[in-house]
């Protein structure tokens, strides 16, 4: 079992990747494999209206990812890989839901994703500034919505709903199936509202409204100003998917955001109103790896790695106090279900790490864990899958102080990487608008 002492000090992943990191103890998750089980194949995209593939075509980024199965695996009725995954197992032994952290046109590439075991969605302003830039599938929409008079930002939040109505499509089965319980699809209210709180509710109630699905989470950062935000969507029965936590103290701010809001809601069937908080992981190891090098103490430079997992180990205790006693059962009378703890920024920024290393040591029941290409591909052919999440949380509490005691400062280090996600997605928010502005130039000038 990947326990927090043994994730420690991540051994690298293989001899030709950079070996900058401190030297590591043994560790039982795998390194990358040089003979991965699963294939992982590209999809080509073509120009789907050929009048516009020399002027309005974008430049070629990142394809959606397609799962093949290998040619021992079996194939279902419909054609698509039916032979269990390690995420089938995070689901049905552990209690741990594996969501995609992408989404691109066409939607129906989830396809073979669905059947390997992944059981719902993540995207945010990031994702679809490469998904819309890097393909020519949202040429035939956008075309017909300028020339209709739709403004730029009119026809992006177009754009977007019609995928996210369409994923919902194929996750509906899930959804039902679990009693709403998974089978979710995340779409994020604009960047440029993560300082306005009455803002962001009047977006999250648009969004939820025009995108019309049960299966619908809408995304809301956990800046302060948005915390009374998460209070009020969910007493109009939204649910919500909160994201850009990276502290303790937020994330707490943000369950009782959560209770809150349920207990306002007036409803007398809390079952379909349903949250989860979105915890990030790797980034908090790119900052405070850093800040260690600063140190530069052998003491110091042992602790690299290792404080986003232990982080992540104290909120999950602290989602289990929470989540229990008098307050949380006079809930549980009236259908609510817990805020599930999900695990965001899952992939491995530090090629010296183990590839799994935001994933491995985050299994736990009751939580989710949302993986981009690479994460994801890396625990389907070599992840182990046995609960983690709290098999050492006194070792995580040590790193914990360790990590004060030499002078790291968690509430600004939470500060700090909430500041660079919110701009982060403001100019991916920005660059897509522009290059959709430049796309519509062409498009007048074509029709000229």
């Amino acid at each position: 079992m990947a326990t927090i002492s043994k994730l420690s000090n991540p051994s690298p992943a293989s001899s030709s990747l950079s070996s900058s990191s401190s030297s590591s103890s043994s560790s039982t998750l795998r390194p990358r494999s040089s003979h991965p089980r699963i294939l992982i194949g590209f999809r080509p995209l073509t120009n789907s209206h050929p009048k516009l593939s020399s002027n309005l075509s974008f430049s070629p980024l990142k394809p959606c990812l397609l799962v093949r199965c290998s040619q021992s695996q079996s194939k279902g009725g419909n054609g698509s890989p039916s032979k269990r995954t390690a995420l089938h197992d995070l689901y049905e032994k552990e209690g741990q839901s594996p969501w995609y952290d992408n989404l691109c046109r066409p939607v129906t590439d989830l396809l073979p994703l669905i059947a390997n075991g992944v059981r719902g969605v993540t995207s945010n302003p990031a994702i679809f500034q490469k998904a819309i830039s890097s393909s020519n599938a949202y040429n035939d929409q956008f075309r017909e919505l300028v020339q209709s008079g739709k403004d730029i930002e009119a026809a992006y939040w177009e754009l977007v709903v019609k995928d996210i109505q369409d994923a919902c499509k194929l996750f509906e089965p899930i959804y039902d199936e679990t009693d709403g319980g998974d089978g979710y699809v995340s779409v994020e209210v604009s960047p440029k509202l993560a300082d306005d709180t009455e803002g962001t509710v009047e977006a999250a109630k648009w969004l939820h409204k025009v995108v019309d699905r049960p299966n619908v989470y809408i995304k809301i950062p956990a800046t302060a100003p948005c915390i009374p935000s998460i209070k009020s969507v969910i007493s109009h029965g939204i649910s919500v998917n909160v994201t850009l936590i990276f502290s303790l103290a937020r994330y707490e701010a943000v369950i009782d955001a959560y209770l809150d809001g349920l207990e306002a809601s007036g409803l007398d069937d809390l079952s379909r109103v349903t949250s989860v908080a979105s915890f990030f992981v790797s980034r908090v190891d790119t900052l405070i790896d850093k800040l260690l090098e600063k140190i530069g103490t052998p003491e110091a430079l042992d602790l690299r790695g290792k404080a986003a997992v232990a982080q992540a180990a104290l909120a999950y205790k602290l989602y289990q106090k929470k989540f229990s006693g008098p307050r949380w059962e006079a809930l549980v009378k009236k259908g609510a279900k817990k805020q599930r703890l999900l695990w965001a920024s899952t992939s491995v920024k530090n090629p010296a790490y183990p590839d799994t290393l935001y994933v491995a040591p985050l299994i736990g029941p009751d939580t989710v864990s949302t993986m981009p290409d690479q994460a994801l591909q890396a625990f389907i052919d070599h992840g182990a899958v046995s609960r983690t999440i709290d098999s050492n949380v006194s070792e995580a509490e040590g790193i914990y102080s360790a990590l004060e005691k030499l002078g790291i400062d968690w509430s600004y280090v939470g500060s700090q990487l909430e500041v660079e996600g919110v701009d982060s997605f403001k100019k991916s928010f920005d660059s897509l608008l522009d290059t959709l502005q430049e796309k519509a130039n062409s498009l007048k000038l074509v029709s000229l």
